[in-house]
C-alpha cells in the first residue's frame, strides 16, 4: 500500500484532509503495488476478495487512507451480503475511477457514511466554500458531493466557459466600434455583411452555423446570454469537466441553426441562445428530476430567476422577429435557435448530467438520444441542399 502518509492538521475535517492528500494517495494499480495485493488478498486469481480478507486490509492499513474513502469502503463492505468483493471494484475507488458496478455495490443493502454532510462541515476556506456550493448546486447525491468535493483540484480549471465568453464580448466589442452602436446592433445596416453570422442566402457556407454564437442583436442580448452562461455554464463544467459541457454547448449551438433553417427559413441567426438554452435547459431538467436530493439553497427561487431570465430573452426574440425590419428584404433574426437550444438541453443534456463520473458508452438512453441528434442532423443538412429549391422559397438578397 505505499509509505504511510502525513496525518492531516488535527483543525481539518475529514473532507478536507482528504482534499489536501488526493495527490498523495498512491494508486493501487501501478505495478509495484497491484501484483503483491492481488496475490496477498486473491491467491487464486478468482477477481474476488473474501470479506474477511477485504475487513483485514482495513485493519492494517486504514491509517493510510482519506477518510472519506475509508467510509466508502466500510459501506461497501457492510453493504455486502454475498461474503465477497469484487478485488477490481476495490482498485477502482483506490485509483478515482467511478463504475456503474461499484456504484450500485455502494447503493445496495445498508449502506451508511458515518462522518456528517458536507454541508456542516466549518472551518473551511473560500475556495473550499466555493467547491461544496459547486457540489450542492449540481449534484442530488451526499456521496457523489463528497466524492467531487475530495477529488477536484481545479487543474484543469473550467477554461470552455470563460474562454467562449470572453471571445464573444471581443466580437461584440469590435462590432460595435467598427458600427459605432451597441444596443440594437442588428437593426444596422452593414451588420448582416458580417462574415459569422448565419444567412438563408449564405447557408452552404458551412462554418455560420457554428460562428453566429459570436454575433448578438445588442447589448442586452449578449448580457443575458453571458450571465446565464457564467453563473451555470461554469459550475457544471468545474463538476462535468470540458468535454461534456462543451458537447451539450456545441450540440445546442448547432441544432438551434439548423432549426432556424428548417423551421424559419427566411431568416438569419445570431447570438449564443442555443448553446446557453442547452446548458440551463438541461440543469434545470436535472434539477426538476433530482428535487428531493438537491440540497442547493433557495433551489425554488434560483430556479425562477433562471426561467424568468430565459423567458424574457425568448421574448424579446420573438419580438424582435416580427418586428419591422430596418432593412425590409431581410427580416430580423430568428428565435427558433432558443428553442432548438432546449430540445438538446433536455435529451443530450439531461443525460451527461445525471450521469456524474460515467461512462457514457454504457448509458442506452445516451446512444438513443444521440441516434436522435445525428438523425435530426442529417434531416437538416439534406433539407437545406433540396428543400429550398423543391418549395421555390423566395429568400431575402444576400448581405
Amino acid at each position: 500500500m505505499g509509505d504511510k502518509l502525513p496525518e492531516p492538521h488535527a483543525s481539518s475535517s475529514p473532507a478536507v484532509a482528504a482534499s489536501a492528500e488526493a495527490e498523495e494517495i498512491e494508486v493501487l494499480d501501478s505495478e509495484d503495488v497491484l501484483p503483491m495485493a492481488a496475490e496477498d488478498f486473491d491467491p487464486d486469481n478468482t477477481g474476488y476478495i473474501s470479506t474477511e480478507k477485504f475487513r483485514s486490509l482495513l485493519q492494517r492499513h486504514g491509517s493510510e487512507l482519506d477518510p472519506h474513502k475509508l467510509e466508502v469502503l466500510l459501506a461497501l463492505a457492510d453493504s455486502n451480503s454475498e461474503g465477497r468483493i469484487c478485488y477490481q471494484d476495490f482498485v477502482n475507488l483506490m485509483s478515482n475511477k467511478r463504475s456503474n458496478s461499484f456504484r450500485q455495490a455502494i447503493l445496495q443493502g445498508n449502506r451508511r457514511l458515518c462522518s456528517k454532510a458536507l454541508l456542516e462541515e466549518t472551518g473551511l476556506s473560500l475556495s473550499q466554500r466555493l467547491i461544496r456550493h459547486v457540489a450542492y448546486e449540481t449534484l442530488p447525491r451526499e456521496i457523489d458531493r463528497k466524492w467531487y468535493y475530495d477529488s477536484y483540484t481545479c487543474c484543469p480549471p473550467p477554461w470552455f466557459m470563460i474562454t467562449i465568453t470572453i471571445v464573444e464580448v471581443a466580437f461584440f466589442l469590435y462590432n460595435g466600434v467598427v458600427l459605432d452602436r451597441f444596443v440594437l446592433q442588428v437593426s444596422h445596416p452593414l451588420y448582416l455583411k458580417n462574415a459569422l453570422l448565419y444567412h438563408p442566402q449564405l447557408r452552404a457556407q458551412a462554418w455560420r452555423y457554428l460562428t453566429y454564437i459570436f454575433m448578438h442583436a445588442g447589448i442586452e442580448h449578449l448580457g443575458l446570454n453571458v450571465v446565464l452562461q457564467l453563473l451555470v455554464g461554469v459550475p457544471l463544467e468545474m463538476v462535468h469537466g470540458a468535454a461534456r459541457i462543451s458537447f451539450v454547448y456545441v450540440a445546442g449551438v448547432v441544432a438551434g441553426s439548423l432549426a432556424v433553417s428548417v423551421a424559419d427559413m427566411r431568416a438569419p441567426v445570431v447570438g449564443s441562445s442555443g448553446g446557453v438554452y442547452a446548458l440551463v435547459s438541461a440543469h434545470l431538467a436535472n434539477i426538476v428530476m433530482n428535487w428531493s436530493g438537491m440540497k442547493c439553497q433557495f433551489k425554488l427561487l434560483r430556479m425562477a430567476v433562471a426561467l424568468i431570465c430565459m423567458s424574457f430573452e425568448f421574448g424579446r426574440a420573438v419580438w424582435l422577429r416580427f418586428h419591422p425590419s430596418a432593412y425590409p428584404p431581410c427580416p430580423h433574426p430568428s428565435f427558433m435557435a432558443h428553442l432548438g437550444g432546449v430540445m438538446v438541453g433536455i435529451t443530450l443534456g439531461v443525460v451527461i448530467l445525471r450521469n456524474y463520473e460515467q461512462r457514457l458508452q454504457d448509458q442506452t438512453l445516451w446512444w438513443i438520444f444521440l441516434s436522435i441528434y445525428v438523425i435530426f442532423v442529417l434531416f437538416a443538412i439534406f433539407w437545406n441542399i433540396f428543400a429550398y429549391s423543391l418549395l421555390d422559397l423566395k429568400l431575402p438578397p444576400p448581405p
